[in-house]
């Protein structure tokens, strides 16, 4: 993912991009799946918060490690300090809004809420990512990202049931909340990933949001029943933190190389690889096969006209970004 050696002639940044951006899909898929486990392995011995705060702090180690293995390596991008006043400021922001605000709201919402609903507040996330970055990033918005954007969302309200069964709670407001953070938080990351390396706008987020979640579980004594936690709790907050790791390593390498309303589309695929475990592992009935069909197609649509347009970019693809 980061720090191999570039290869020519193969593929463009943007083929890259796509690429690395369906990997994330998968592993957020996976991701919304296990999170349901977690949460319910915490419930009773600790809030949505606390358990959020110890996956957090599980993901910022991990990547904090990876980035001194790659800072050895040659001809890698490890962690770089950034230049000006202006990039630290950013980061700051992207470890506030996106690394920790964000993710206290959507999982305190989470626990208020059905799985399902939560899919489908998360998956809104393309809907305000795509008006951003038309107005702050100058992305250009073409007939299939229109045409992909009905099918997705289309889809997700067949997921749960339609229009009628959308319920809007305090936990879906919470959700709704994180989401619109995360949105304004790719923004940011997009911008940054300009000038710096995804390992150092994830590290950034994941190793400064913790810190904020741990500072703000200290202060309302939210690790108070930590004698009481068990080695499975612990387990699945492992689990979860190494899964964490790898979504955002990969998602902020495929923002890195291709346009950030093409990544959050093809993140909305995700939805079909939470709907096939549920299926094969816990034996849930799919929802709606119209509706996994209609994110699959608006997904694989955007993938498959990114991947094309990047046969019109040449030059030295960058894995090390």
């Amino acid at each position: 993912m980061q720090g191999m050696k570039a290869r020519t002639g193969t593929l463009s940044t943007r083929h890259l991009g796509v690429i690395l951006a369906v990997i994330t899909a998968v592993i957020s898929g996976f991701a919304v799946f296990i999170n349901g486990y977690g949460l319910r392995a915490w419930a009773g011995t600790a809030d949505p918060t606390t358990y959020t705060t110890f996956k957090n702090v599980v993901a910022a180690v991990v990547l904090v490690g990876v980035a001194l293995v790659m800072r050895n390596r040659k001809n890698s991008r490890g962690l770089e300090r950034p230049q000006t006043s202006r990039q630290w400021a950013a980061l700051v922001l992207v470890a506030v809004l996106g690394g920790a605000l964000a993710f206290a709201l959507f999982f305190e919402g989470f626990a208020r809420a059905s799985s399902t609903q939560a899919a489908f507040i998360h998956k809104t996330l393309i809907i305000w990512v795509g008006i951003l970055a038309v107005g702050m990033l100058r992305e250009k918005v073409r007939p299939i990202h229109f045409a992909a954007l009905a099918l997705l969302v289309a889809g997700q309200f067949l997921l749960v049931g339609g229009v009628s069964e959308i319920s809007f709670g305090i936990g879906e407001a919470m959700m709704l909340a994180a989401t619109l953070l995360w949105s304004i938080e790719i923004i940011i990351a997009k911008r940054l990933l300009a000038d710096l390396s995804s390992l150092t706008v994830g590290v950034a987020r994941m190793a400064g949001g913790a810190l904020v979640l741990v500072a703000y579980g200290i202060f309302a004594g939210g690790f108070a029943a930590m004698g009481a936690v068990s080695m499975t709790q612990f387990g699945w907050v492992l689990v979860t933190g190494v899964v964490l790791s790898g979504f955002v390593g990969f998602w902020y390498a495929a923002l890195a190389r291709a346009p950030a309303i093409d990544v959050t589309a093809i993140l909305v695929g995700g939805a079909v690889i939470t709907a096939a475990l549920k299926l094969g592992v816990s034996g849930a009935p799919i929802p709606s096969r119209v509706g996994l069909a209609m994110i699959l197609a608006g997904a694989s649509a955007i993938a498959v006209s990114a991947y094309l347009s990047g046969a019109r970019e040449t030059g030295t693809v960058r894995l090390d970004r």
